[in-house]
């Protein structure tokens, strides 16, 4: 079948970054995003062209549109980073074939994408399509991250934002391999349910004394690595009163206040280091033969049943100007984009 000309897609309306950091919460998408009509993108040579199936929305996504990420926006270009789609042209064998995939070329939140045919992960026929749309920013991660916790030799790691999907999956990850998830919340109600999935311990920072409570568990199960998705003045604080040679593995930036230091001299008496996490990278510098093993382990969890999709809502691409800020404004689950719809 002829492909088509032009396609309906998400279109950025601004180039570079801006002066701005307001967090992954957003209220109008109309001065970031326009639905609009544009060509479908011609594959060259290393390409593929992808149909969108399902196309997920991150927090990176968010911050991405506001100009608040580590890559510049391209005015004029669909957005969006990961979806699931059927690679129907390009420089690849996979045509024809189901495929999770990062958008390098043309974004996701489009009826067509386009990337590096190399980056293309084949799907099993038994995965989902919201695991499969989700199944590298977040999954990926996870096992990312977690090869950091058993790499420190500790019986326990502490993780923030623990609520969300990727503090879900790192969770199960912890019961499954008998490491401690220490899990930190802002919301109480969210409590019961993770220590159900297998955290050890879980701290509601808005309850009680977070920090006493905090201190007598890191006394207690003493661990190394520090998952921070917020970035705030508490996390700072848990990072100091971690025992020595700790990890603070920072991958992003919810709050938008700046956490202070004021333990300095730890970094150099107790070997304590803050470092960033950013999963390009990690792809980059892994040993190669780890990403294929990591894809297998994804997509054998989910489709086992040890780790699960918490959706949020499927947004036609057609309504998603209006519909997605009200689906992301859900506490719990994760947004897609169908292009179909």
């Amino acid at each position: 079948m002829p492909l088509p000309d032009t396609m309906k897609a998400l279109i950025q309306l601004h180039e570079g970054y801006a002066r701005t950091q307001t967090g992954p919460n957003i209220d109008d998408m109309s001065p970031f995003l326009a639905l609009q009509d544009v060509p479908v993108p011609t594959p060259g040579d290393g390409q593929a062209l992808i149909k969108v199936h399902l196309a997920a929305v991150n927090p990176s996504d968010i911050h991405f549109i506001k100009g608040e990420y580590g890559q510049p926006r391209i005015k004029g270009a669909p957005a969006g980073f990961e979806a699931v789609g059927e690679v129907v042209a390009g420089d690849t064998p996979l045509v024809g074939q189901r495929v999770s995939f990062f958008a390098t070329a043309s974004g996701t939140w489009a009826e067509y994408a386009m990337t590096d045919a190399s980056g293309l992960v084949p799907c099993r026929p038994d995965l989902s399509e919201p695991d499969a749309a989700g199944q590298l920013v977040n999954p990926l991660t996870a096992i990312a991250m977690f090869d950091i916790v058993t790499g420190s030799g500790a019986d326990s790691f502490i993780l923030n934002a623990a609520g969300s999907q990727l503090g879900k999956l790192l969770i199960a990850l912890g019961r499954d391999h008998g490491i401690k998830p220490i899990a930190v919340i802002r919301r109480a109600e969210q409590a019961q349910s993770l220590r159900d999935l297998g955290a050890a311990e879980v701290i509601v920072t808005g309850a009680g004394d977070p920090l006493a409570q905090a201190q007598a568990i890191l006394k207690t199960l003493k661990p190394r690595v520090l998952l921070d998705a917020v970035g705030d003045q508490f996390t700072s604080d848990l990072f100091f009163a971690m025992p020595s040679q700790a990890r603070w593995v920072n991958y992003g930036k919810l709050s938008t206040d700046a956490p202070t230091l004021p333990q300095m001299g730890q970094f150099i008496f107790q070997g304590k280091v803050i470092e960033g996490f950013w999963l390009t990278r990690w792809m980059k510098q892994v040993d190669p033969a780890r990403i294929p093993q990591a894809f297998a382990e994804i997509q054998e969890r989910f489709v086992s049943g040890k780790w699960t999709t918490d959706v949020a809502g499927i947004v036609p691409l057609s309504e998603a100007m209006t519909k997605l800020p009200e689906v992301l404004a859900k506490p719990d689950g994760k947004a897609f984009i169908d292009p179909r719809g």
